[in-house]
This record gives C-alpha cells, sequence and structure tokens, in this order.
C-alpha cells in the first residue's frame, strides 16, 4: 500500500469498438522483442499485481506491458489463503514494500497475509503468517516495518517485522480502532517518514492515527472526525499531506479532503481542504502523483477516474471531475508506476486492468488494457 505525470491534452471518450482496435491482443503483447530475443527487463520491470480473492484459493495476478502499449497476463501465483469471493471494500489488500523487492496480499478468508519475493522473474510465495486478526483487508509498508488491517471482530491493526520475506509479529504490536467494532475500516498506511500510522474508518467517519515508535510499536491512537462522510482510500504526498478520498456526502456526490499533521500534536491531522467535490459518484480509492502535484480517485459509482491539483501546501482543487473512464467496467482500485509513467485503473466489472498515460493538466489518455480477469479480483499494485 504504499506509498505510487505529465503534458497536457484532453481526454476523449472512445467507443468499444475503437478500445478493442487500439488494445493489442494477449498473443501480441507477449511476443519477442524486434532482435528476436526475449528482453527480460520487459518482464522484469512494470509489472501490475491484482488478486482473485476467491474462496477456493486466493492467487496473485501478474500483467506485465509490452512496448506497445497493452498488458498481458503472464503469471497465476497462489497464495496458499482463501478469499472471500467479494469485493472487500478497502485500498491496500495488495501492495508492494518502499524498496519493490516484496509483495504482499492479504488473505481476508483465511485471515493470514501471503509475502512474495520480486527480485526473480517470477513472484516467489516466501511466508504465508497468520494476521493478527479477523479479515485483513489491507496491508502497510516501511522501511521492513508492516501493518496489517483486521476488518473483521472488533477490528485491529497488527505491526510485523519483514525478516527477508517472513513476517515476524511485533511484541505488543496489535492496537484497536476508534470503537470495538463497526467501524468498517478502510485502509491503513504510513505517512513519507514512516512515523506515523493512519486507518481511515468508513462506517464512523474517522481518521485513527498513531505514532510510531522506534520499536515498531504504536502510540495512544488519536481519533480525529473525517471532513467529509464514508472516509475511504489516501495517500501521503511529497510534504506529508495526508488526502482522503470520500464516498459519500458531499453535494455532488463523493469528495477528497486533504490534511496536514500536526508537529505539536503528533500524528494528528489538521484539515486543509475540506471535502472538495469530485462531481462524481463513490469516490473511494486514492493516489498520488511522485511529482506531488496531481491526486486522483477511483469513483466505483461512475466508472471513472477523477483528478486534483495539489498545491506545495497541501490545498486540493479540482482539476477534472472525469478525467479517465472505464466505460462502466467498474473503477475499484488504482496504482501508479514508478516513475508516475502509467496511471492503472482496476475495472472489475469489466474484467479489466487499464492503463492510462497521465498529463500535467490531470488528464488521462487511455495507454491499453489487459483482459481475462475472473470475476471478484480485489486490489492492485505496480513497480
Amino acid at each position: 500500500m504504499n506509498t505510487p505525470t505529465r503534458r497536457g491534452f484532453g481526454l476523449h471518450l472512445l467507443a468499444a469498438s475503437a478500445v478493442a482496435a487500439a488494445v493489442p491482443s494477449l498473443a501480441r503483447a507477449q511476443s519477442r522483442g524486434d532482435d528476436g530475443r526475449d528482453d527480460d527487463n520487459e518482464w522484469r520491470t512494470g509489472r501490475v499485481y491484482t488478486a482473485t480473492n476467491a474462496i477456493a484459493g486466493n492467487e496473485v495476478l501478474v500483467f506485465a506491458p509490452a512496448r506497445d502499449g497493452g498488458l498481458a497476463m503472464i503469471q497465476r501465483v497462489a497464495t496458499q489463503g482463501t478469499g472471500t469471493g467479494a469485493g472487500l471494500g478497502s485500498q491496500g489488500s495488495v501492495t508492494t514494500s518502499g524498496d519493490g523487492r516484496w509483495l504482499f496480499v492479504v488473505n481476508a478468508g483465511s485471515s493470514t497475509v501471503s509475502t512474495y519475493s520480486l527480485r526473480g522473474r517470477k513472484p516467489e510465495l516466501s511466508s504465508v503468517v497468520n494476521a493478527g486478526g479477523l479479515m485483513p483487508t489491507s496491508v502497510a509498508e516501511h522501511d521492513d516495518l508492516v501493518y496489517v488491517m483486521n476488518a473483521g471482530g472488533n477490528g485491529n491493526v497488527a505491526g510485523f517485522r519483514n525478516v527477508r520475506g517472513v513476517l515476524h509479529p511485533l511484541g505488543d504490536g496489535q492496537r484497536g480502532l476508534s470503537a470495538a467494532g463497526g467501524t468498517n475500516p478502510g485502509q491503513v498506511g504510513f505517512n513519507e517518514d514512516g512515523d506515523v500510522l493512519v486507518v481511515t474508518e468508513r462506517l464512523t467517519s474517522r481518521i485513527s492515527s498513531w505514532r510510531v515508535r522506534r520499536d515498531g510499536t504504536l502510540g495512544p491512537i488519536v481519533v480525529t472526525p473525517s471532513s467529509g462522510t464514508t472516509p475511504f482510500g489516501f495517500a501521503f504526498d511529497q510534504r506529508d499531506h495526508l488526502l482522503v478520498s470520500e464516498a459519500t456526502g458531499a453535494p455532488g456526490g463523493s469528495a477528497a479532503s486533504s490534511y496536514r499533521l500536526d508537529e505539536r500534536a503528533p500524528a494528528t491531522p489538521v484539515l486543509i481542504s475540506a471535502s472538495v467535490p469530485t462531481n462524481q459518484r463513490a469516490a473511494c480509492w486514492l493516489v498520488v502523483a511522485p511529482s506531488g502535484r496531481l491526486a486522483y480517485t477511483a469513483n466505483a459509482g461512475s466508472s471513472s477516474i477523477s483528478s486534483f491539483r495539489v498545491d506545495r501546501y497541501g490545498r486540493l482543487e479540482l482539476a477534472q471531475a472525469a478525467a479517465g473512464s472505464s466505460n462502466d467496467g467498474g473503477a475499484t482500485d488504482m496504482a501508479m508506476a514508478a516513475g508516475g509513467r502509467l496511471l492503472y485503473l482496476l475495472a472489475a466489472r469489466g474484467q479489466q486492468v487499464i492503463a492510462f498515460r497521465p498529463y500535467r493538466d490531470g488528464s488521462l489518455e487511455l495507454a491499453g488494457t489487459g483482459n481475462g480477469l475472473p470475476a471478484g479480483c480485489v486490489g492492485l499494485a505496480a513497480d
């Protein structure tokens, strides 16, 4: 969950036939390079990951972008855990480590977390551990410190150390959320420095946060009312501003807000921009461009992506209400490629991953799609 632009022209909505013509087939996307040799770098970088969340057995699906812009599903790797078969209502169920060496995947059905090494050609399963609670739905990492958000039971976060791909539970590493049950948490994540941990609570419309101590354990909980209702996904920009999507309640149907962390009261979010409308429905997932100047929400109710300008003080301004669209295929998670060259959208209803090229004015250009996802996929991460 972690923590992943430029030029400018408007988005043109494409008819389904035009999209199909523009997107290369999987066979073409998997073809050899122009020199007749397999290009290992083509497969080793720029991969995209999602999870099937299947009851019979969860799997990681791996897509690789081809030179002509398409996406090919190149691998399916078992997690040795089980899913729930339905949407998890969370951001960060699949995430990569900050150094790009590890992939973490929640198994909500079996209450476990799977860790993979990404150093080879294929993700290699390193460990499967108990999540420290019931129904894990989000996971975050910073400098080998890993926290899992468990949505089942009373709800909690549980801390681990990643030691060569094996997650070791922290002593005194579990903390409850703002209430014992009924919080319906949306995401867990670290700030840029890794010294604050944040959880959004959809049902209570609260943001819970903790100061991260030197040993990785958490200080006392800080509970902050969300600017708008149903805070869901979030990300921190380069200046450590917290940007949060709000799925309901704004005049336009959903919104995004921004906060700064109060230096005098550690781990306390202070509101900057209050509930800036997307003019779309159900803004649930949020990512920030590496430049920190743009943020995007995936709007589940509108099958669209909204873009926001972010200034140096963390203030938000809507750039384009519908910068990108899945043509009613859904919008159920996002991930930004390293360097910000592509923005990926999980269109679960359309059983696709869609790639867009982002531009400085907030517009998005269709770059390609990856097809063939089974129904019910959750989570999205990219390297």
